[in-house]
């Protein structure tokens, strides 16, 4: 399993918002700029953090976009289920099962158990980190 660009983006996208002073709206060329994401890329990935609620699109000429709650209540899982097409270690633990081994389908692969326990530990892990405590951790890293 890899997380990929799109959940990696939308989580440092995410934390360079919460790092603003309350209120203050933020282009995303600016966020591009600073964070060197592409541009397009992470319009892209705020768009769905748009419609998952995580982020608020204000129009206007001093539009931009803001968090729609406050970093504690953000989950890393949360942010990865609404950016990434699929969070899963194999295709045998989403919700659409495929067990394929040696290019043949298997049912009852022995792999999928240890698989489904790992995904559980991994999102146990991402469930219970939020923006907030990323942010502690940056600081923390930034003043060692």
């Amino acid at each position: 399993m890899q997380v990929t660009r799109a959940g990696e983006y939308g989580i440092i996208g995410l934390l360079y918002l919460a790092r603003q002073s309350a209120g203050r709206t933020v282009m995303v060329d600016e966020i591009s700029e600073s964070e060197n994401i592409p541009k397009s890329f992470l319009a892209k990935i705020f768009q769905s953090l748009v419609k998952g609620g995580f982020v608020r699109s204000v129009r206007g000429a001093r539009g931009g976009f803001r968090l729609a709650k406050p970093p504690a209540e953000i989950t890393l899982l949360q942010v990865l289920q609404c950016v990434e097409t699929g969070f899963a270690l194999q295709k045998c633990v989403t919700n659409h099962p495929e067990c394929v081994v040696a290019d043949r389908r298997v049912s009852g692969c022995a792999l999928c158990g240890i698989f489904g326990e790992a995904q559980t530990r991994v999102n146990e892990v991402f469930s219970k980190t939020t923006l907030e405590q990323l942010l502690q951790r940056q600081h923390t890293h930034a003043t060692h």
